[in-house]
């Protein structure tokens, strides 16, 4: 395995010597083991890839169509990226402090002062990572049931004997998608580097182009009056306030505005990544506030019967935007292959969204247990000969895959154990938040990218805003509430927090002392 006394011998840390991110690194007591090789827009590239607009806008829009429809998809979105934004400029300035692989739980324990920070660190780092997880199941979930849509429609659809795939072809899809992400994450970073770039030209450009095609080619098309005014309220759930309605259909604005945190993750493989760092988290951010809502009026747009696109017994199986390319190309040639292809782009997007979500993924779980954290530390933080590291890009790829595999006795329950992909992730980015306008407000020393004056007032907003979607997403979706339709967000995440804590209590408080510097002073 390399190590960073190997990596003095072939002068690549000569070469770095005089890089900020490497220095700063160094000053927070860590050693360069990981290569230092991406550049500004490779950073911006993974977290922009895991975002992802054509994943979660795609996936869940069947969300935001069932809770309030045009008006809640298109004006959600704005609501949502408003304070998405507060949240990640947050982020960014403590990145700009503290730019390690570690990330959320470095960033705590050293916020969060000498007292707390074994415990702010220790759950800061299980929610961050077990959610990194969560998020990766979901992502190539989606993709393996998109393909399935695919397959659906290219044979003919439901209504004309089309092949609809059992839950077991959906899940041998699943891990095959997550192997393939393993053997590319287990190349070394210049060639994720590239792959990380192709995946955000990819995604914009796809976004562009569907926006445009869709809309043009329906034969159908939603007035602007639709699209800006309309409020879908009959959806049979057995909500009738139309601001609960609203809420609840934020959920899909707010999923595919998430996992930013990648940029921070990759900051060891930064150059100058207190200032880099930073940049890509707000420039991913930022860049896909404009094209998310961008691919979200180009599609509703397109639709024009809510309750049809809906229905299980359309060609898609009720998959609202396969359903919509489909029709808009089946309608004007006769056949809905143009449409096939479309989703074969959204698809090629998710599939590079999952890749670097395995990325993220390993270098949290690097990080982490580096600082002797999880079970089997020494083995997950070795690096290889490409300075990657390759068992925890391989345990990613494990969990990912053991948490899929609940889909296979309860649908529900594998929603349940997603549904923290949004909620969990948040609560991680708040713990930071929280400690820097709290504990550390007179402490704090801001990097290269601070916030100023206005640091505190920003995060306070970041933690409100967590505070709130956290409320709101476990919030009942349907009535009456029954088994099949209780959401069990709340109860997912609260077992993790249980499961977090009484590992701290029996075990982890009389051994984990928080982040350990590896260089000797």
């Amino acid at each position: 395995m390399g190590s960073a006394t190997q990596l003095n011998t072939n002068g690549y840390n000569n070469n770095i010597s005089h890089d900020s991110g490497h220095a700063r690194l160094n000053e927070l007591g860590y050693k360069q083991e990981l290569k230092r090789d991406l550049s500004v827009l490779s950073n911006f590239a993974f977290s922009f890839s895991i975002i992802s607009v054509l994943t979660g806008v795609t996936t869940l829009y069947n969300t935001g169509l069932t809770y309030g429809g045009p008006v809640s998809v298109v004006y959600g979105w704005i609501v949502a990226s408003f304070f998405t934004m507060f949240v990640a400029l947050s982020m960014a300035e403590i990145c700009s402090s503290y730019p390690t692989s570690g990330g959320l739980y470095y960033w705590s324990a050293k916020l969060a002062g000498p007292n707390w920070a074994p415990f702010a660190s220790w759950i800061t780092g299980w929610f961050n990572i077990v959610d990194q997880w969560a998020v990766t199941t979901s992502v190539d979930f989606s993709l393996a049931q998109l393909i399935q849509v695919i397959i659906l429609l290219s044979t003919g659809g439901k209504n004309g004997g089309g092949y609809a795939g059992s839950k077991y072809v959906t899940i041998a899809f699943h891990g095959g998608l997550l192997f393939v992400h393993g053997i590319i994450n287990s190349l070394p970073i210049s060639l994720l580097s590239f792959l990380g770039q192709l995946a955000a030209f990819w995604n914009v450009l796809g976004v562009c182009v569907l926006m445009i095609i869709i809309p043009s080619v329906a034969t159908e098309r939603a007035s602007a009056k639709f699209v800006f005014t309309h409020f879908y309220s009959d959806n049979g759930e057995g909500i009738n306030s139309k601001p609960y309605i609203f809420l609840v259909g934020l959920l899909m604005s707010q999923y595919t505005l998430s996992a930013y945190d990648a940029s921070a993750h990759m900051t060891e493989e930064t150059k100058n990544a207190d200032i880099n760092g930073p940049k890509g988290i707000i420039s991913a951010v930022g860049i896909s506030i404009i094209v998310g809502w961008g691919y979200i009026l180009g599609i509703t747009f397109a639709v024009t019967d809510i309750p049809y696109l809906l229905n299980e017994n359309n060609e898609a199986g009720g998959y609202a935007i396969a359903e919509v390319f489909y029709l808009a190309f089946k309608r004007r040639y006769g056949h809905g292959i143009g449409g096939i292809i479309c989703l074969g782009i959204v698809a090629v997007a998710i599939f590079f969204c999952g890749m670097s979500s395995i990325t993220s993924n390993s270098r949290m779980a690097y990080a982490f247990s580096r600082d002797g954290a999880m079970p089997l530390s020494s083995l997950w933080h070795q690096v290889n000969k490409q300075e990657v590291p390759i068992y925890a890009v391989w345990l990613s790829v494990f969990i990912s895959f053991c948490m899929a595999l609940t889909s296979l006795g309860s649908i529900v329950a594998f929603e349940a154990m997603v549904s923290i992909a949004t909620i969990g992730l948040y609560i991680a980015y708040a713990f930071p938040i929280f400690f820097r306008v709290t504990l550390a407000r007179k402490y704090f020393v801001a990097g290269p990218f601070n916030l100023g004056r206005y640091g505190v007032i920003v995060g306070w907003i970041a933690v409100l805003w967590v505070m709130t979607i956290s409320i709101l997403f476990s919030l009942p979706v349907s009535y009456p509430i029954t088994i099949e339709t209780l959401n069990y967000t709340p109860v997912a995440v609260g077992l993790l927090l249980l499961l977090v804590i009484s590992y701290w209590i029996i075990n982890g408080r009389h051994w984990f002392k928080g982040p350990i510097t590896n260089i000797q002073n």
